[in-house]
Formats: C-alpha cells, sequence, structure tokens
C-alpha cells in the first residue's frame, strides 16, 4: 500500500543536522505514527513519504522553510524580571508558555539579565536545515474518526 493522504502511516526516523548530530531519533524506540495529509510532521519530509511503501529507505534534506520554518527576529523579546515572580530560579534554556493574543506560546529562555529576560518564541529547529533517515515500517487505511481528529489514535 502506498502513502498517500488518510493513511496511518508508521516509521523509525533518525534526524540530524547538517552537522551531522543527532537531534531526535525513534530508533531503539517505539516508531512514530501519523496520519499522512494532516500536517502532522514537518512539510518536507511529508512530501518525500508521499507515494513510498512498507519497507522503503529513503534520506530527505528538509529546508527550514518545509521544516519548523525561518527564525523571526520578532520571536525574540526582552520581558520585565517581575514576569516571573512566583520562579525561584530563571535560567538560561528554561522554557514556559506564555500568553499571546493567539493563545499560548512555547517560549525558551536565552538570556538572564538585572533589567529584562529574554525570550525566545521561535520553535527551537526553527532555520536549521534538517536531514532524516526515514524506514517506512507500516501503512494502513486511517479509520474515520482518526481523519475527523486529524491524528492517529
Amino acid at each position: 500500500m502506498q502513502i498517500s493522504e488518510n493513511k496511518v502511516v508508521t516509521i523509525h526516523y533518525t534526524l540530524t543536522n547538517v552537522s551531522g548530530e543527532v537531534l531526535d531519533s525513534s530508533v531503539g524506540e517505539e516508531p512514530l505514527a501519523y496520519l499522512h495529509g494532516a500536517g502532522n510532521i514537518v512539510a518536507g519530509l511529508e512530501d518525500a513519504l508521499a507515494e513510498k511503501t512498507v519497507g522503503d529507505k529513503l534520506d530527505v534534506t528538509v529546508a527550514p522553510e518545509d521544516g519548523y520554518g525561518e527564525k523571526h527576529d520578532e520571536m525574540v523579546q526582552k520581558v520585565p524580571v517581575d514576569n516571573f515572580d512566583g520562579v525561584d530560579n530563571v535560567e538560561v534554556g528554561m522554557q514556559f508558555m506564555a500568553q499571546v493574543p493567539w493563545g499560548e506560546q512555547p517560549v525558551e529562555v536565552i538570556k538572564v539579565e538585572e533589567d529584562g529576560i529574554t525570550l525566545d518564541g521561535n520553535h527551537p529547529l526553527a532555520g536549521e536545515t534538517l536531514q532524516f533517515a526515514v524506514e517506512v515500517i507500516a501503512v494502513r487505511d486511517a479509520t474515520e474518526e482518526e481523519v475527523e481528529h486529524g491524528h492517529v489514535h
């Protein structure tokens, strides 16, 4: 069965950056199952998997615009320290959920200074070229409920 819209696809993958550093992998863990065509994985990888079948192995390079997007300077913002009242020790690398006009946005602390804390709302992999080594493990028709909900159950 070929991978196409509304198929549940199960893959093993290893994600590396252009330097070859492993960023994430399902190898030795549970494989990843996603609903093809629902935007559950980055567009560049989903596009590359279209029409593949069980047993196919492929290496895919995904440009930032087809992955987690480009970095946006406006997503980096310095906020007052008192926004973190109740947090004992704010450190670089900590992640928080920030209230924004469209809901909540994950942000990462990138600088801590006496006069403010700088937060980055970009995805941690924004601006990165991603390299995936993928093996297709299974392909099946999605259930009506999975299609309706837009994800695998």
